[in-house]
């Protein structure tokens, strides 16, 4: 399928919504994703290694995940102050059957249970079928996070699959859940509802993969994000 890769409409320096808006990461923020990658509770619900993650290796990732201008990568900011709250990306993109992988962390813990993580998922997600034209976005998830298997159902996401007992964790073997978005259902569910700006009522909670840099936290509330572009 051909897709458009007009840089300005794939890397738009600003995605907003109405309760937060998606940037491009700037080098000063490297302190913050440090600090996020540090905190264990993030690490057991989204790395399958729950070790301490060195300096270099999150700067390494930072740079090259973050910052390097091919990747879609966007820093999460409140809207009311501005305040950077976490990290979102799309990876392994394949043109060629309209794919993507969807990553997001909200590192800050006080912004946890607010509806902020909702909203920059339904941005990603709306951008990725909306704008760049994909036709599925997958994710994955560890069988014991629960409340974020609920909370990527409220978005749209379906189980499709699973890793059987692939990840060891607080004495148990558990499953890698594999779960998809497909452009039809984001358009006949979320692609056509407007948020109501409510609070969540459980906290945002973590989940993602394997790789540091899909590490992710989310809440419970659906609310559909307007897609807006340009500067603040």
């Amino acid at each position: 399928m051909a897709l458009d890769l007009d840089p300005t409409r794939w890397h738009p320096e600003m995605i907003r919504g109405r309760r937060v808006y998606l940037q491009r990461h700037r080098p000063d923020q490297f302190p913050a994703v440090l600090r996020w990658y540090r905190d264990p509770e993030v690490a057991r619900l989204t790395r399958f290694q729950v070790g301490p993650v060195s300096d270099e290796e999150v700067r390494r990732f930072f740079q090259s995940r973050l910052l390097s201008p091919d990747a879609f990568a966007y820093a999460i900011h409140r809207a009311d102050d501005d305040r950077l709250i976490g990290t979102t990306t799309l990876s392994a993109l394949d043109p060629d059957n309209g794919t993507v992988l969807f990553h997001i962390t909200v590192g800050e813990r006080d912004s946890w249970g607010q509806g902020l993580g909702t909203e920059a998922t339904a941005l990603m997600v709306g951008h990725a079928i909306e704008v760049l034209g994909l036709h599925r976005v997958g994710l994955s998830v560890f069988e014991f996070n629960a409340r974020a298997i609920r909370a990527y159902e409220k978005v749209g996401f379906r189980v499709e699959g699973r890793s059987r007992e692939a990840l060891w964790r607080d004495g148990a073997y558990w499953d890698e859940i594999h779960m998809g978005i497909l452009e039809g259902e984001w358009r006949s569910g979320w692609g056509r509802r407007s948020g109501d700006g409510r609070r969540s009522r459980e906290d945002d909670v973590a989940s993602g993969d394997r790789a540091p840099e899909d590490m992710a936290a989310l809440d419970r509330e659906p609310a559909r994000a307007t897609l807006r572009y340009g500067r603040r």
